[in-house]
């Protein structure tokens, strides 16, 4: 079966200041087995070659028989407000995020767009990537070994319970996702502490199925220059260890509460993120001291937040002796 045939996908491309490997991943994107029906390009005010190259590669789809929306920012709304803006203009029933410095796989489109036509409840879908460096050579391990993801957070994934594992961390890369057009919808206006592919996935948890293909389809860049990046958020960090643990709580507390107000006023989603949320709150207003902290941390262990939400005892310990 041709997806193409079914549903009408669109690529949604943001850049700023790219130019040095837009070319490549506009490259990737010709490369594509599967047909693209619609090309949202974006540029955020860019000061290089970046919105020339966008120029010349929509007049070249046009003339393929592509739909294009080209648009240009006239100042720079940064990365998050970028996203959500161009993908508002895209009309496709499925779109695909795309990142201006990486590389797709010829059928990395192909692949994604049959999971869509094969399952209709499936509203975000996101893969697995292959890291390589600035000369797109491969740096020998994929963005899921970065990132831990382990086979038990797999396997909800897959039986559609990735609402938990979200809760408790994010996994999805806007780089490797494709969402159907009412998740923008669910989403907007995104939220100001998120950043656009988690909020997106996370939204999408709520209402219906989000799952992972266990397969590299694109070379995920890592450079310098990168905006969001698997480097730039390390497993530690996800774990608040790299950085101040109270203050990386903090953030938390912020963006459950953006989450809790983008829920149901009760049930059983509401209830999990309430219960996340008190988590946070604990380990984001423990006392200074140890002895201080020892009560909350062991009723916190007590009460299981430790086990559903962070590492275990590890993360308790680490709190206890106040650890960064």
């Amino acid at each position: 079966m041709n997806a193409a045939n079914t549903l009408r996908c669109a690529v949604v491309l943001c850049s700023w200041n790219g130019e040095r490997f837009l070319s490549q991943q506009l490259d990737s994107l010709r490369a594509q087995t599967q047909h693209i029906d619609q090309y949202v390009l974006s540029d955020d005010g860019s000061s290089d070659g970046s919105w020339a190259l966008l120029q010349a590669f929509a007049d070249e789809r046009r003339a393929a028989g592509a739909d294009v929306i080209l648009h240009r920012n006239p100042q720079a709304l940064g990365y998050v407000r970028h996203f959500e803006q161009a993908l508002a203009r895209a009309d496709a029933d499925v779109l695909f995020t795309c990142d201006q410095d990486d590389a797709w796989h010829p059928d990395k489109v192909s692949k994604m767009m049959e999971m869509f036509v094969a399952d209709p409840s499936l509203l975000v879908l996101h893969s697995d990537a292959r890291l390589v460096d600035d000369a797109g050579t491969p740096m020998g391990r994929t963005l899921f070994d970065v990132l831990e993801v382990t086979r038990r957070e797999l396997r909800q994934m897959h039986r559609g319970d990735a609402f938990h594992v979200l809760l408790r961390r994010n996994i999805v890369t806007g780089a490797t996702m494709a969402l159907r057009r009412t998740v923008v919808a669910l989403a907007s206006p995104f939220a100001t502490h998120w950043a656009h592919d988690e909020w997106m996935a996370m939204v999408a948890a709520m209402h219906g199925r989000v799952d992972t293909l266990e397969r590299a389809l694109i070379d995920y860049r890592q450079h310098s220059g990168n905006q969001i990046g698997a480097a730039a958020k390390t497993p530690l960090q996800q774990v608040g260890i790299g950085v101040s643990r109270q203050s990386y709580q903090q953030r938390q507390v912020l963006r459950l509460r953006e989450l809790e107000r983008c829920a149901a006023p009760s049930g059983a989603v509401h209830d999990s993120i309430a219960d996340r949320l008190r988590h946070a709150e604990v380990r984001a207003n423990l006392p200074s001291t140890p002895f201080a902290r020892l009560a909350h941390v062991t009723r916190e262990v007590g009460r299981g937040g430790y086990h559903r939400f962070g590492s275990g005892l590890r993360s308790a310990l680490a709190d206890l002796l106040g650890l960064d």
